[in-house]
This record gives C-alpha cells, sequence and structure tokens, in this order.
C-alpha cells in the first residue's frame, strides 16, 4: 500500500465507525424512550398488557417499512427501561454498546453486578455477540471476582475494526437498510441460487424472506430461507449447510419450526415442515424435518408434493461445483 495515504483511510474508517456509534446511541435512546413510555402507561394502569400487541400490529399497519418493532421486541424494551432505571450511572453505557449485546446481558445476568461488568467489558474489548455469548457462558464474571483481579491482556481479543461491533441487524432494520448478516458471501450466493430453483419447481412455492429473522425470548435466529407452499397450505424453512450433515442440524431445524408455528403460521394453516440441505466435498444429504403432531395421512401428503431428494441433492451438486469452477 502507498505509505502516503494510509492516514486518509485512517480517518475514513474512524469517521465511519464515528457514525455507526451515533446511530447505535441513536436507536438506543430510541429504545430506552419506547420502554419508558409503555412501562409508565402500564403503571398507571392506562394500558393494559395487550396494547403492546396492538402497537405492535398498528406499527406493521401503519409503516410496514419500518423493522424491529414486533411486540417481542417492544416487551424488551419495556424490560430493558425498567432494568437499568433506577441505576443512572449505566444509562449512558448501555448506549455505547449495541442492542443486541446489550440484549444477551440483561436477559442472561442475575445482578446488576454482573451487568455492569459484561457492559463494561464488551465497552473495553469491542465485543461481538459471539465473543460476549461465550465470556458469560464460561462465566467470566464469577471468574473474575473469585479472583479478584482485573482483565489482564491476555484474555483479550484484539479487534481494532469497531465497525463490526455495531454491524447489527437492529441498526441496519432502523435505517432501513439491507442487514449484511453474518454468513459468508459463498454461503449467501448459494441460498441465494437455491431460492430461484425452488421457486422454478413449481407454482406452489410462494417465497416469504431470505435470512427470515424469528424472535425466541431474547434471542435472534435465522432462516436460510422460508417460503408459503400453497397445495400444502404450510411454511416451509429450507436451511443451507457447507458442511457434512450431523444430528445438530436437524434439532436446529426443529426448534425452527416449533418457532415458526408458534409465532409466524396462521390458525388455519397446516404445521410448518423443514428441509435441510448438507453438502460437505464427499457428498450431498437432504433430509425433512416434519412436525411430531402430524398424522401418517398428512406425512404422506407432504412428502407427495415437496420437491424430491434426489433433485435437491442433484442441485446441491450442481452449485456447490459451480462455485469451485469459479474460484
Amino acid at each position: 500500500m502507498d505509505n502516503r495515504f494510509t492516514d486518509i483511510i485512517q480517518l475514513i474508517k474512524q469517521s465511519r465507525t464515528n457514525a455507526l456509534k451515533a446511530v447505535n446511541a441513536e436507536l438506543i435512546n430510541l429504545y430506552w424512550s419506547i420502554g419508558e413510555y409503555i412501562s409508565k402507561k402500564i403503571e398507571q394502569s392506562e394500558w393494559g398488557d395487550s396494547v403492546v400487541t396492538e402497537l405492535a400490529n398498528f406499527i406493521q399497519t401503519q409503516e410496514p417499512e419500518i423493522k424491529g418493532f414486533s411486540d417481542k421486541n417492544i416487551w424488551r424494551m419495556k424490560q430493558f427501561y425498567e432494568t437499568y432505571k433506577d441505576f443512572p450511572k449505566l444509562s449512558p453505557l448501555v448506549r455505547e454498546i449495541s442492542w443486541t449485546n446489550n440484549l444477551l446481558i440483561f436477559s442472561r445476568c442475575k445482578t446488576i453486578e454482573e451487568m455492569e461488568f459484561y457492559i463494561k467489558l464488551v465497552k473495553q474489548e469491542s465485543y461481538s455477540k459471539r465473543e460476549l455469548d461465550r465470556q458469560i457462558s464460561a462465566s467470566f464474571f464469577e471468574r473474575t471476582m473469585i479472583g479478584n483481579s482485573k482483565l489482564s491482556p491476555a484474555v483479550r481479543e484484539s479487534n481494532n475494526d469497531l465497525s463490526n461491533t455495531f454491524k447489527d441487524s437492529y441498526v441496519f432494520e432502523f435505517l432501513n437498510l439491507p442487514d449484511p448478516h453474518s454468513e459468508s458471501d459463498l454461503q449467501r450466493g448459494l441460498v441465494r441460487q437455491m431460492k430461484n430453483f425452488i421457486l422454478e419447481l413449481g407454482k406452489d412455492f410462494l417465497f416469504i424472506g431470505e435470512e427470515y429473522k424469528l424472535q425466541v425470548g431474547n434471542s435472534d435466529f435465522y432462516i436460510d430461507l422460508l417460503f408459503y407452499h400453497r397445495g400444502l397450505q404450510c411454511l416451509v424453512a429450507f436451511e443451507l449447510k457447507a458442511d457434512k450433515f450431523k444430528p445438530d442440524h436437524l434439532g436446529q431445524l426443529n426448534f425452527y419450526l416449533e418457532a415458526l408455528d408458534r409465532d409466524v403460521k396462521k390458525p388455519n394453516e397446516n404445521p410448518s415442515i423443514g428441509v435441510l440441505l448438507c453438502k460437505d466435498k464427499d457428498s450431498e444429504v437432504v433430509e425433512y424435518a416434519l412436525s411430531r403432531n402430524l398424522s401418517p395421512t398428512m406425512i404422506s401428503e407432504y412428502k407427495t408434493q415437496l420437491p424430491d431428494k434426489k433433485l435437491l441433492q442433484q442441485k446441491l451438486h450442481e452449485l456447490f461445483d459451480n462455485e469451485t469452477d469459479e474460484k
């Protein structure tokens, strides 16, 4: 690189980081204000609990382009405000970390001391969601308290690109921008090609979304492809894994189906079904995930109208071969 221009590159990167921080802080301010507003309305008995669902539906109806305001996320805003309202020293700190990291902290930590510890840790170390989740699961707070020690350089994971810390799906929804999901470019390209292939299979498949977000508790999950099948009258979730088949993949897909049936499926629709597509260097595996509530007759009907496994395996093989040839 021409060393004459490295300072300019750094200025650009710093400005981008500052802009992301500012947007993130504004988003947290908004969520705090909404949580405060709803909390006080309910506390004063002016609103009942059902009003949150009504509010979410109203936003979706009146301003469908505004994302991130499902009833679950609005309840999170209320919980967020109520968690920190009596701790003014933490109020400015929560605005310096992403909403996703805030969700992890106030949903998983048991005490305000533990929450403060992880808020400061994320701010200091620029942790991503995955890094923070790993530290909480490893009981880093408890181990640090027992050892009565401060953070040492040995536990720090260098992450100089702060912009990655604020690449939060909620920030992009807030700005009405496409979400650069964490999947690799190869994976995303394969998902899009598979989407087009499924739509070519027949007129019964209606495309709903790519990287379709599910909210379960205080966690977000993403389904690679979600369709509606008119003949079967049910949602069909496709998951593409660029590695060898593992039973855990089916477990994850079944978890998605339960969430779809609980939160997305209409009362008149049939239970959701899933299609798992796995491809490693040696083989292609296609498995169907079907609800335990289905009768043998319905299972037979589902399998009759679903894409043939051999056809999907062949398409997987073609997709990966094409990607390999283009490298």
